[in-house]
């Protein structure tokens, strides 16, 4: 019992750090359970997963509703995150969990140091909102136009698409929903306000983790008993999270977002040595 709310607090840490940020809560699920609870790696990602499903639920609406995620692009980009979550979770069965291990600190320090390059004034971004369409033309401009918010506009949208497969590639491999990849990809590749990046972003990981899901679930990758607790933490700590997300500073959120990165690939690393 005692082992089960650990597992459920630690649930609700993650949940509100994933919802925050847009990462699904994964980027802690996983070392939570694999350092913490000396869970295998793979039945890690694949509760992590289902972790990352709650995330999306309870955080989704809240950012619709206030009208800080990008419905369109968001749901554009997931048809091919989708198609990379489905490839990858097929592959994952096959990688040994030490190369799983370097897999994901490989991964997390990439990230860190992209960001951490990205870490310039934010001062005066509020989160953008939706409420008025941006104007329409028939040029390939307008066509992302259409994918636009007020005071952004898309850019890069191809590269864009390459990183959202990608995202999906390394939500089923490592379980982390795509957001750790998805967040940097909108903001620092296509130009998305970071605020947004991240509610945008905690619209697609419920999909993108759930095409990945299925084939752990088939296969017998998630423990229903890790599950329970762990998912019933995120839930609720995804829900104070994105209720509370429009009160933090941005800066605070990228700077958050740099020294978890960076600790927890730490970790990882130190566990995939040995």
């Amino acid at each position: 019992m005692d082992v089960a709310l650990i597992m459920m607090a630690g649930g609700v840490a993650a949940g509100a750090f994933g919802s925050l940020l847009g990462l699904g809560g994964g980027i802690l699920i996983v070392p939570l359970l694999t350092l913490g609870f000396d869970l295998p790696l793979r039945e890690a990602v694949g509760v992590s997963l289902v972790s990352v499903i709650a995330t999306s639920g309870a955080s989704a609406g809240v950012y619709l509703q206030r009208h800080v995620a990008n419905l369109r692009l968001g749901m554009t980009l997931e048809l091919f995150t989708a198609l990379g979550a489905l490839a990858g979770a097929l592959i994952a069965f096959a990688i040994p969990d030490q190369a799983l291990a370097f897999l994901f600190s490989g991964l997390l320090i990439y990230v860190g140091l992209t960001m951490l390059r990205g870490l310039r004034a934010d001062r005066g971004e509020e989160a953008a909102t939706l409420d008025e369409d941006p104007p329409l033309d028939d040029t390939a401009d307008g066509a992302l136009a259409r994918l636009s918010g007020p005071g952004y506009r898309i850019r890069r949208f191809w590269p864009g698409v390459g990183g959202s497969v990608f995202a999906g590639v390394v939500s089923a491999l490592l379980g982390v929903g795509g957001g750790i990849v998805k967040v940097p990809v909108m903001h620092l590749v296509m130009g998305v306000p970071l605020r947004v990046a991240s509610a945008t972003s905690n619209l697609m990981i419920g999909v993108t983790a759930s095409a990945s899901a299925i084939i752990y679930l088939l296969r017998g990758g998630i423990d229903p008993y890790v599950a329970g607790p762990t998912v019933i933490g995120v839930f609720v700590g995804a829900t104070v999270g994105s209720r509370s997300a429009h009160r933090i500073d941005v800066r605070i959120l990228r700077v958050l977002f740099v020294v978890v990165i960076f600790y927890t690939a730490w970790q990882m690393l130190s566990r995939a040595l040995g």
